[in-house]
């Protein structure tokens, strides 16, 4: 990795200007072949022995800059950019396991990520178990003959549980274990997985790193070797790839990360001290908060504390309901990472495919609300927020 700061990377390191006419940002490739010179530079390609392009599905010179960017921001030998934040989940999962082993996952999970551990991989013949490693000595327990892979998503959605990245991943380097976490809610600008002792890292690129709220796409971070695997195995064959233009979305969104991400931060702040202190709120998640019971984990492996503020309302359900359908700043959509301030009731909605009781298990109440901060002036997002309450 360059040693320069990450602020000069995120500029730079995708080498925009090195193309043919000069220009100063990465263009968009928008075609589905390659041509070669010869057939026999066509079969060198198809073997592997010569470099270069072939087909979008395969790849693209846009989609290859946005590589090099993530594989750099995050420290990993390489990267791949895909589809969508769950194309990059099941297809690092699915690439690493097989009929018969077995995997560990955090818990509680993205709604869509338990249903894939859930409903999907038993129907492969592959064993998941869920496991609360707010704890990493539960993972001791879980572990069996045939375990592969350990699977973390840090902070938790919608909870913002917290895992000891580095005390996972000696774990499991100790059991010859691979370790993939999902690192969507913080991005490599406030958190690094890989620096940690992970070894492989997905994101959502439709959040933070796109910023924007139009398009969406996924990416996988780690060694060479995996990421290899999973773009000549199950990315090639099911085909969930990123398409030229998402591509140029990612790389531009990603130029302003640590302005968007400095100012979310800032504001999410603010906005969980103030809820902290309404009597309408009965209780605050949020790792920047001293009275979160991981305070001093989230200061030890992140940079700052990310924009995700998790509430639960004292009345339940029916005043989160109120609030919801009257904030006038604070969008109702259940993305997040947007530039937008957006709020979403996780039980009905991100997480309705948990069963109830498990959902509750985990902390997701009928009450709980999660915010996603924006960038508008915080002083309107906390007015928004008290005249819905109120």
């Amino acid at each position: 990795m360059s040693s320069q700061n990450f602020e000069t990377r995120i500029l730079h390191a995708d080498e925009g200007h090195k193309n043919d006419a000069g220009a100063l940002r990465v263009p968009i490739y928008q075609s589905s072949t390659f041509v070669f010179d010869s057939v026999e530079q066509g079969a060198s390609r198809f073997t592997g022995e010569e470099d270069g392009y072939i087909y979008t599905r395969l790849g693209n010179p846009t989609q290859s800059s946005l590589e090099k960017l993530m594989a750099n921001l995050e420290g990993g030998e390489d990267a791949l950019a895909v589809s969508s934040g769950m194309a990059a989940i099941s297809s690092a999962i699915m690439s690493l396991l097989s009929c018969g082993d077995h995997m560990i996952v955090s818990n509680p999970l993205y709604g869509c990520t338990h249903s894939f551990c859930v409903d999907i991989l038993p129907e492969w013949g592959i064993e998941v178990t869920f496991v609360d490693m707010t704890d990493p000595d539960n993972i001791y327990k879980a572990i069996k003959s045939n375990t592969k892979v350990i699977y973390t998503e840090t902070p938790a959605n919608p909870t913002l549980y917290l895992i000891d990245l580095e005390r996972v991943a000696k774990i499991a380097k100790e059991k010859n274990l691979t370790t993939i976490t999902d690192n969507t809610f913080m991005s490599p600008y406030l958190q690094r997985p890989l620096e940690l002792g992970i070894d492989v890292v997905v994101h959502s690129a439709t959040k933070y790193l796109c910023g924007h709220g139009d398009t969406v796409a996924g990416m996988i971070v780690g060694p060479k070797k995996i990421i290899d695997n999973i773009n000549g195995t199950t990315i090639k064959n099911f085909g969930g790839i990123i398409g030229p233009f998402d591509a140029f979305l990612i790389l531009r969104g990603v130029k302003t990360l640590t302005l968007r991400m400095d100012k979310i931060c800032e504001n999410a702040k603010k906005i969980a001290e103030f809820l902290d202190n309404h009597p309408a709120i009965e209780k605050v998640y949020y790792p920047g908060l001293e009275s979160h019971p991981q305070h001093e984990l989230a200061k030890r492996q992140m940079r700052n504390f990310g924009g995700i503020v998790t509430f639960e309302l004292a009345d339940g359900y029916e005043a989160g309901k109120k609030l919801l359908n009257n904030v006038e700043v604070c969008t109702l959509a259940t993305s997040l990472g947007d530039v937008d301030t957006l709020i979403q009731h996780p039980a009905s909605m991100t997480h309705y495919v948990v069963p109830k009781e498990e959902r509750e298990k985990n902390g997701i109440t009928d009450g709980l609300v999660r915010l996603s901060v924006g960038i508008e002036n915080v002083n309107d997002i906390i007015e928004d927020l008290k005249q819905g309450l109120n």
